[in-house]
């Protein structure tokens, strides 16, 4: 009898994956942990390793279908004449996951992160916490941008009906992918073969639902002030050499993620998140900065931790590192997900001003734009300066205007005087 591989339980708060792309076909061959296919989360993509050795009999779900988590991706006959395997555990009434293992069935199946970020897939009968919902309970939940795990269970064995989702959405408490409300396809008025349609999915699906459920979600305002980055050329350009003994290539960046740091030391609120179920903000003592960057299928952010306790030179390898993994497709879902605070910065082709959509569910981002040899009034005199401007984009419902101009006027006068910068480095 085939075996029956289940949609893991891949990482926290991940609910669904969609299938990117299958590494095998029907009538193949596996071998025990052989790639089988790769899965986008919410989190990052992941590939999923086979959990038995045996032939491919049928498979579920095609490229581009959205797998929820605990359904059958995949049949494989493992030579086995068991009884097939129980699906993943299903919460019970009080939260508590109820086992289905049954005499004689395989264990669940479920993932586990290694300590390199890599995903392996192993069988267990972990007690874990699932939403019991019906698929029409689901599917309503995503249409109406709600995550079906935090909505309050009134139905019998604590099952979510479509009546609790729609008394949470009606209280805005909305946390879930948001998604843009049905329209009709738009007319065509080219000529037949003139026009090209690529299916939205993968990364560029990822990001316009994350997108849209930020913008949807988060009361935007943007602040924009300019900064006379002249001292602080100067100082890199003195520090380069001993940079490049280093091995080092320095450049702006992480000398603005420790005026970041300093500020949001000062202004707590804006390094935190709102919990949308208990109603409460979040403060985080700890300052994992979020970079935000072009890779190969499109913007993803890759996450400094600790950025505190790190040194400049430290700084710049890190996001070197992680802007390496990035455009080859290698950073691993710990390098991707865990950010409280995001920088995002196109370098040279930074231009002159933005409104940059906050990395949700966090409470603001920083908008990093070109410097630029310009005329300024110092002293009353027309002097050439290296100038750029900083934008910052904040919730609204967490923090007040005041708050974004003056964690931003605390960052300018860091960068403007990098001195003072230095003195206040841990």
């Amino acid at each position: 009898m085939a075996f029956d591989f289940y949609m893991p339980d891949i990482g926290e708060g991940v609910v669904e994956g969609e299938i990117v792309a299958w590494k095998v076909k029907v009538g193949d061959t596996v071998a025990l942990d052989q790639p089988l296919v790769e899965v986008m989360t919410d989190k990052a993509t992941v590939e999923l390793p086979s959990p038995r050795a045996g032939k491919i009999v049928r498979i579920h779900f095609q490229d581009g279908q959205i797998a929820p988590v605990g359904k059958v991706l995949v049949e494989i006959d493992d030579g086995n004449s068991g009884a097939k395997a129980a699906p993943p555990p299903a919460a019970g009434h009080h939260g508590v996951a109820a086992t289905s293992r049954q005499s004689g069935a395989h264990p669940a199946i479920v993932a586990q992160t290694g300590t390199n970020g890599a995903i392996h897939v192993i069988d267990a009968t972990a007690q874990r916490a699932r939403v019991l919902a019906t698929p029409a309970t689901r599917r309503l939940a995503r249409q109406m941008g709600v995550e079906i795990g935090r909505v309050p269970a009134t139905g019998r064995n604590g099952r979510v009906t479509t009546e609790d989702v729609k008394r949470f959405q009606s209280t805005g408490a909305v946390t879930a992918r948001e998604t843009v409300p049905h329209a009709s396809a738009p007319a065509s008025i080219g000529q037949p073969g003139r026009e090209e349609r690529v299916p939205l999915r993968g990364m560029r699906r990822k990001i316009a639902e994350s997108m849209a459920r930020s913008v949807h979600t988060a009361a935007h305002f943007t602040y924009v002030e300019e900064i006379d980055m002249t001292e602080l050329v100067s100082v890199r350009e003195r520090a380069k050499a001993r940079a490049a003994e280093r091995g080092v290539k320095l450049n702006y960046l992480p000398f603005i993620v420790k005026a970041v740091v300093s500020g949001l030391k000062k202004w707590p609120q804006l390094n935190a998140s709102l919990d949308e179920a208990t109603q409460e903000i979040v403060r985080k003592r700890y300052y994992h900065i979020g970079i935000a960057a072009q890779g190969p299928h499109g913007l993803a952010v890759s996450v400094v931790r600790d950025a505190d306790h790190r040194s400049i030179f430290d700084l710049s390898k890190e996001i070197d590192r992680l802007g390496e993994a990035v455009r080859t497709g290698a950073a691993t879902r710990d390098e991707l997900t865990g950010s409280t605070f995001t920088i995002s910065s196109l370098g040279k082709l930074g231009g002159v001003l933005a409104t940059p959509i906050i990395n949700f569910p966090e409470v603001a981002i920083l908008g990093v734009h070109k410097i630029e040899e310009r005329p300024a009034v110092r002293g009353g005199q027309i002097v050439a300066r290296h100038l750029m401007n900083l934008s910052i984009s904040v919730d609204h419902r967490l923090a007040d205007g005041w708050d974004g101009a003056m964690f931003l006027q605390d960052v300018k006068s860091l960068l403007e005087d990098p001195t003072t910068m230095f003195m206040e480095m841990v």
